[in-house]
């Protein structure tokens, strides 16, 4: 149904077949939003955050937005402020028909349910026997035969109580019981103190092997994942930091944090690789490090990121290995040399961008993947000193895979083998109708 107006120039928003979400949500930001105006320039709040962006909304629209960055077409916010600024200046208000339905968000096929109960319901017991099997493939160190004394603690304990302990949210006391039922279970060869897991985070040779086992523990999904997305992410820690903040010119403190470079699969959010530099370290120099430790191990057709990791390098890298990268260009950035790769990618994002964008969006699952790992691991760290923060991010990685792993091993019926090798038996707790 077409909305009819006296006034040409007015903003038409008809709900029905004709209107999206950007549409309704401007609506919305225009009646509960204060829209400020400088007389040249509009400033529309952010639904998302607390700040807000500088809005064109003459014959070239143009505002700071991601959306408008991307699509080059009128975001929400664009609307938004040609709706206020209409109906402050005296023109007619926009005319919104009637409409027998209304738009909706879009909505995805959910997992069986069934399933998804099923691995939750299991997922602790599993955790256990999943993390043994990968802590079971750890080459242990020669321990010279002149030493005497108490032999220490196996690194497969060491790695074992440390990542369940994470996986627990536990502190040190409160996870002592879970550890004496490790140790009755058979997972653990000696029973320890709890206060000995603090300690094991302090080792630094804890870290390569960390790193190692999220590889490890992705291997299972290597059939299944071809396209991959990078970000980084941090996490809070107990100390305080202060900076210099050169946009506002002024002294400023806050929470220290532990920053995670990682890549993941965009189908199952599985953790490929994992890289924790300085808390201000760039995202762009982690991408070759992170695809070129997943392209060891996974068949990569694309490579989908945001434009901090826009370069001619990370380009050429996935082009190398026999996939397509997906990164949006800058406001600033030219069409390059002629004939060469950058050229063709800038030319394909800007007179394609709708295709450009449906394999781009599947950016979003490296921030799903942040979010559930979060979520259920917590987004700060205990640890006090820097080797003990980064090996509990690790940890935190190591238990995102398993469960991830494990929930793959009831909804897709992949074989959780680790290290090239059979499981020795099929747990009781799969033993559900349809599950293998």
């Amino acid at each position: 149904m077409e909305a009819r107006t006296d006034n040409p120039d007015a903003t038409c928003l008809a709900v029905g077949d004709a209107v999206d979400m950007r549409e309704l949500k401007a609506l919305e930001i225009a009646a509960r939003a204060k829209i400020a105006f400088n007389g040249k320039n509009c400033f529309v709040p952010s639904q998302s955050t607390g700040g807000k962006y500088k809005v064109v909304i003459g014959e070239n629209p143009f505002c700071e937005c991601d959306d408008f960055q991307l699509r080059q077409q009128p975001c929400k916010h664009i609307l938004a402020a040609r709706l206020v600024h209409q109906r402050d200046n005296g023109g007619n208000a926009p005319i919104i028909a009637e409409a027998d339905t209304i738009p909706k968000k879009p909505t995805y096929k959910q997992p069986s349910w069934a399933l998804y109960d099923l691995a939750q319901e299991t997922e602790k017991d599993r955790f256990q026997e999943l993390l043994f099997d990968l802590c079971s493939g750890i080459e242990e160190p020669e321990r010279a035969s002149h030493l005497r004394g108490r032999k220490p603690v196996p690194l497969a304990d060491q790695v074992f109580s440390c990542a369940f302990k994470v996986f627990s949210t536990f502190s040190s006391r409160r996870f002592a019981c879970d550890l004496a039922e490790s140790h009755k279970k058979g997972f653990l060869s000696v029973l320890m103190a709890p206060r000995c897991i603090n300690l094991f985070m302090e080792d630094e040779q804890l870290t390569p092997i960390l790193e190692n086992l999220i590889v490890e523990s992705s291997l299972p999904l290597k059939a299944i994942e071809t396209t991959f997305a990078p970000d980084s992410t941090g996490f809070s820690v107990s100390r305080f930091v202060k900076w210099h903040d050169e946009k506002y010119g002024s002294e400023r403190s806050g929470r220290d944090w532990v920053k995670a470079h990682a890549i993941c699969g965009t189908k199952t959010n599985i953790v490929t690789a994992v890289q924790i530099a300085g808390r201000d370290a760039g995202d762009s120099p982690q991408f070759a490090g992170l695809v070129n430790a997943t392209a060891q191990n996974f068949n990569i057709k694309e490579v989908t990121a945001d434009k901090a990791y826009l370069s001619n390098e990370n380009l050429e890298l996935v082009q190398s290995i026999g996939g397509t990268a997906f990164v949006p260009f800058k406001s600033n950035s030219k069409s390059g040399e002629k004939g060469s790769l950058w050229e063709k990618m800038y030319h394909f994002y800007s007179f394609h961008r709708d295709t450009f964008l449906k394999s781009y969006h599947q950016r979003s699952n490296i921030e799903s993947t942040f979010a559930m790992l979060k979520a259920k691991f917590r987004d700060h760290v205990r640890s006090k000193s820097d080797v003990a923060m980064k090996n509990e991010v690790l940890c935190k990685f190591l238990c995102h895979n398993i469960v991830v792993v494990h929930q793959s091993i009831i909804e897709l019926g992949v074989e959780g083998v680790f290290w090239d090798r059979k499981p020795k038996t099929v747990s009781p707790l799969l033993k559900f109708p349809g599950v293998g």
